[in-house]
């Protein structure tokens, strides 16, 4: 009687045995895949980082004059006057930026010229080599890009008012008709009326 009660206490001891057993490789199985999970999710995060990274548009742009190392630049898009002197090695002893915006958006294509002290007219920006500034062959001028120098070009568009145009476009971006003009504080319909053959949006 001795005898078959020891037999199914060591039965049940064996039973319990192999319950711990099997619990204990099954908290570890369930470790491991919680980790090869996070691992798969950190990958998918990072190849979308990548991806996106990758796909940033990049903006070339020509760059001249008084700058340590002129030449063709690749910028991402959006960048600045500023961004682009910086990439090119940075001003010379000899530049003069007294009239450049260096806060002026930069579209593909475009050529900065940086001027010597010494020169009397200011180029800027262009997409052209037969032209220099914001007023295009047609006479035209961008009011999106025009700093307040050129937009008092404009019949009526005095000093005060070329000033209000340069602010509301740094305040609210860029103009996407030239109807939008109207909405410059001291720019009214009589006024745009008269300069609305002069001026474009690009």
């Amino acid at each position: 009687m001795l005898k078959k009660i020891d037999k199914q206490k060591k039965l049940i001891l064996v039973i319990i045995g192999v319950i711990v057993i099997l619990g204990i490789v099954k908290i570890i199985d369930n470790n491991y895949q919680t980790k090869d999970n996070y691992e798969i999710g950190t990958s998918e995060e990072n190849d979308k980082l990548v991806e996106e990274k990758q796909t940033e548009e990049i903006i070339v742009v020509y760059i001249t004059g008084e700058v340590n190392s002129q030449g063709v630049i690749k910028l991402p898009s959006g960048s600045r006057i500023a961004d682009a002197v910086k990439e090119a090695g940075g001003l010379t002893e000899s530049a003069n930026i007294k009239n450049i915006n260096l806060a002026y958006e930069l579209e593909d294509g475009e050529k900065i010229y940086i001027p010597n002290i010494n020169e009397t007219e200011t180029v800027v920006t262009s997409n052209s080599e037969n032209y220099t500034t914001e007023q295009s062959k047609d006479n035209t001028i961008n009011i999106n890009k025009a700093g307040t120098e050129e937009l008092q070009n404009l019949n009526g568009i005095g000093a005060g008012l070329s000033k209000n145009i340069v602010e509301y476009r740094e305040e609210n971006g860029k103009f996407k008709q030239i109807e939008d003009l109207m909405n410059v504080p001291g720019i009214g319909e009589n006024k745009f009326n008269k300069i609305k053959e002069q001026i474009k949006v690009k």
